[in-house]
């Protein structure tokens, strides 16, 4: 690891690219590309349409999502407890109020859970950003390669 001292925690965690496949299967999404971004604090999720409402006192959102760059035909609905609504900051500074859920993120043969915010990516070439808070402590990050975990093992939870 350049710069750093390799320790014996840095080989239990996934190895990152700059780029990885992820699954996020509570959600129904089976595979979405996502780009490790260590300069962002929270993951995201591309949204092109969102539904809060309340059951049973409860705060949920219906979301819909184009996991694919470029396509525009398929679509995953998903459902999700609403955890927080937080102001953040994109790359150009701008301040938007987003909702933020919890899921499992799948990187390899890795899971565990991420919090994420939901936003309108359409004009990003990646659907999801992986943000510094969810890979602390699980990965360690290689920004000169790319797909390293390889692709997500889905595991049937019985």
């Amino acid at each position: 690891m350049a710069g750093g001292s390799t320790t014996a925690d840095d080989f239990s965690k996934v190895r990152l690219g700059w780029r990885e496949w992820v699954a996020l299967p509570e959600l129904g999404i089976g595979l979405i590309k996502a780009k490790v971004d260590t300069g962002a604090r929270t993951s995201c999720l591309h949204t092109f349409r969102t539904e809060p409402y309340t059951e049973n006192g409860e705060r949920r959102v219906k979301f819909w999502v184009h996991p694919t760059q470029n396509d525009l035909q398929e679509v995953i609905e998903c459902d999700a407890r609403v955890l927080d609504e937080r102001n953040v900051s994109d790359s150009g500074g701008h301040k938007e109020l987003r909702l933020v859920v919890e899921t499992n993120l799948v990187v390899g043969d890795q899971s565990w859970p991420i919090e994420m915010t939901l936003t309108n990516r359409d004009s990003m070439r990646f659907r999801m950003l992986i943000g510094r808070t969810a890979m602390a402590g699980w990965a360690t990050v290689f920004p000169e390669a790319s797909y390293l975990a390889g692709q997500p093992v889905l595991r049937n939870e019985s």
